[in-house]
């Protein structure tokens, strides 16, 4: 920081402003004090950008402003928010012995989708084996295609005749909307 301070002092003394402009050093042949340069003043800013002309004659100094115009312009942007599944789906159940369960459970949407027939709901698993057995014992059925804003003719299809340990068993499936092909 020290250092700062002493590079700030020298420099603020190698140049002086003033009012007649810029003062310099002079050249290393010769040292003496430094000595205003005419050549150099103050940089003025335009407070208005300069407008293109066209100079009307070589010999007269007429010059005629270019056609310069202000364009209004306005725009409408059209925003389409996807189809998202807004609600969380928790499923407990018990089975007992070879029980078999369907359990429906609703899968709530953002909005009424705009198309028929053209969203679906896509699992990252609709076949599982819940105690890791080897043996598939819970699969989920749902409709092919999403038409309404609450899906709730989905069913998750428990059979306890497959299910050989017991306990608690836990599994997470991802649900996300997919778009149908263009067939």
């Amino acid at each position: 920081m020290k250092v700062l301070f002493i590079l700030f002092y020298i420099l603020t003394q190698l140049v002086v402003f003033s009012s007649e402009g810029i003062m310099t050093l002079p050249s290393d042949e010769t040292m003496g004090p430094p000595v205003a340069n005419p050549n150099l003043s103050m940089p003025m800013i335009p407070l208005i950008p300069a407008s293109p002309v066209e100079k009307v004659d070589e010999n007269e100094d007429v010059w005629i402003l270019e056609k310069i115009s202000t364009v209004m312009m306005e725009s409408k942007v059209k925003v389409i928010v996807p189809l998202e599944i807004i609600s969380d789906v928790e499923i407990k159940a018990m089975v007992i012995d070879n029980q078999k369960l369907d359990i429906p459970f609703e899968i709530e949407m953002n909005k009424e989708p705009e198309k028929k027939d053209y969203y679906m709901l896509k699992y990252s698993q609709k076949e599982l084996d819940l105690d890791n057995d080897g043996n598939i014992d819970t699969r989920i059925y749902s409709p092919k295609y999403i038409n309404k804003k609450v899906v709730d003719d989905n069913i998750l299809s428990i059979d306890g005749s497959n299910i050989t340990k017991e306990g608690l068993h836990r599994k997470r499936v991802y649900i996300t909307v997919e778009v149908r092909d263009g067939k």
